[in-house]
């Protein structure tokens, strides 16, 4: 079993669907000739989270019959990807989910028409230039994560022969400009807050700089902040898509699935022809397009206003997913776990992270209307979470942790103060931040060392803790307050908003000694 062969023609159908393999009910030939001729999307970032999402979602709308274009993907970054990854299969990719209860959902993605390398080295940049040009191109997309819209004054100096993704993108729309100044909408789909806006300030960034140094006339960076020809929606993105998994490739080679291989590129790319990922997925974007777009919300997208983005944004960010997984990771790290599935079977751990959710961030969160917060959060806890196929680590999640703090809870802490909440209420969101200074050391909960995950400010935080000591309980503990205070860490002066004590209660008692973590974890959460 091949995906060339699906291609080919030279498959048996009834053979891959007894097996549990979904077919693409399309003529996947016919849909490539048009989507040549008359392309709509374009998308940047050829990894794993888009071919298991924005992808796959694509594909279910061509199933529907409603559609009858494909996406073309372009790579910016790791150009191995489109030689190993894509071209040895015909651009095809299976898509694998895995579901909480152990089953797996296999399915065959060919909304993918093209594949290209988006630079100018490779002939595939004369595509993409012939690409943005057709007046019928209606959306370019990314997911190439939070760092691929990063720009610096020596890319924004070579003028017209950028290297970093938004110029390459600029020089692209100058190419749709000169053509004809057609109308085109720029969305990301990266998990990152407001990330239209990334991608405007880049882009404008780049067309600004070019108009200064007479590379290109002021007329093409008015085009681009017209917001009736060119627009940057916000949109909410979450779906975990970790690197392929060793069961998942058991499975598929046990069904006779040959291409099953591992990739791994010279930039540590990791991937492979079929991608794993959870069953639960969001995909909510501002409706605003210039030039219509293709209707994912056939295959499940929601759309709607940018208003209403930033609610499910904050929902999830602030409440529903984000901050019980910092709370896991902190208190993981501690408690000697290596997988998030095997805390979700720990009873202090699971009732740890409920309780935060539904008792003590749930009083500030705004309904966006769209997405229940309730069932967001059910689905965190009952699938996603449980997920034994899902390998993610609270050291992964770990890190970054001082970086992730002040939103996913210091900003849930400014609006119960806002509102004029009763603070006493909170007892396990102090008991996340006490179980930080604890996490800094380094030490378990058993006594062992374990190294905490990269933090921009790890160093200096430990320096703050330095001196406490884990057993003695008679010590100088005036390092909290300096731990405590610090708003560029926590959004707030935690002894301001009247918490630092009650925190510095926790802390001493997670100091204990041996054991202490566990005692304390099960003591707040139980009483709570």
């Amino acid at each position: 079993m091949k995906l060339t062969d699906i291609l080919n023609g030279t498959f048996n159908a009834a053979e891959w669907e007894q097996k549990g393999y979904q077919l693409p009910n399309f003529d996947i030939k016919a849909l490539r000739e048009k989507t040549a001729k008359e392309p709509t999307w374009v998308h940047f970032g050829g990894g794993n989270i888009f071919r298991a999402f924005p992808a796959a979602i694509l594909n279910d709308a061509l199933n529907s019959g409603k559609y009858d274009r494909g996406v073309i993907v372009a790579e910016t970054f790791d150009f191995e990807v489109i030689d190993k990854a894509y071209a040895p299969y015909g651009n095809l990719s299976l898509c694998v989910n895995l579901c909480s209860d152990g089953s797996i959902e296999k399915k065959v993605i060919a909304s993918v028409t093209e594949a290209l390398k988006a630079d100018p080295q490779f002939n595939d940049w004369n595509r993409l230039v012939e690409i943005f040009k057709n007046p019928t191109l209606q959306m370019i997309s990314f997911t190439i994560t939070e760092k691929g819209y990063s720009f610096n004054e020596a890319d924004l100096a070579r003028g017209l022969k950028p290297v970093f993704a938004l110029g390459k993108v600029t020089a692209l729309l100058f190419e749709r400009w000169q053509a004809g100044a057609y109308p085109l909408t720029i969305q990301s789909m990266d998990n990152c807050s407001h990330n239209g806006d990334k991608v405007k300030a880049g882009v404008f960034a780049y067309a600004e700089r070019w108009a200064k140094d007479g590379l290109v006339p002021q007329a093409f960076v008015d085009y681009l902040k017209n917001e009736k020809t060119i627009t940057f929606p916000w949109s909410m993105i979450d779906k975990i898509t970790p690197r392929p998994h060793e069961k998942v490739k058991e499975l598929l080679a046990a069904d006779g699935f040959d291409d099953n291989n591992y990739i791994e590129t010279e930039k540590h790319t990791f991937t492979a022809p079929f991608v794993n990922a959870e069953e639960v997925q969001y995909l909510v974007i501002e409706d605003n397009y210039t030039n219509g777009r293709p209707p994912l919300d056939l295959g499940g997208a929601l759309y709607t206003t940018r208003e209403t983005v930033d609610k499910v944004e904050t929902m999830k960010v602030t409440t529903c997913l984000n901050p019980l997984h910092t709370a896991m990771a902190i208190y993981g790290c501690m408690l000697g776990y290596t997988l998030i599935s095997a805390e979700m079977k720990d009873d202090d751990l699971r009732a740890f992270i409920q309780k935060i959710g539904y008792m003590e961030a749930m009083p500030v969160v705004v309904d966006p209307g769209v997405l229940n917060p309730y069932e967001f959060i059910g689905a965190v806890l009952n699938k996603r979470l449980p997920n034994p196929f899902m390998p993610d680590a609270p050291q992964r999640i770990a890190t970054d942790t001082s970086q992730k703090l002040p939103i996913r809870f210091g900003e849930t802490l400014k609006k119960y103060i806002a509102r004029g909440l009763d603070k006493s209420n909170l007892v396990l969101i102090p008991l996340v931040l006490a179980g930080y200074a604890r996490y800094l050391k380094g030490i378990k909960d058993d006594g062992t060392p374990f190294d905490c995950s990269p933090d921009p400010m790890l160093e200096e935080l430990q320096a703050i803790v330095a001196s406490l000591e884990i057993g003695k309980p008679d010590q100088d503990w005036s390092a909290l307050k300096k731990l405590y205070s610090r708003k560029d860490v926590f959004a707030l002066d935690l002894y301001e908003a009247g918490l630092g004590e009650k925190i510095e209660g926790m802390v001493k008692e997670l100091f204990a000694g041996k054991g202490a973590v566990r005692a304390t974890l099960h003591k707040y959460v139980s009483a709570r």
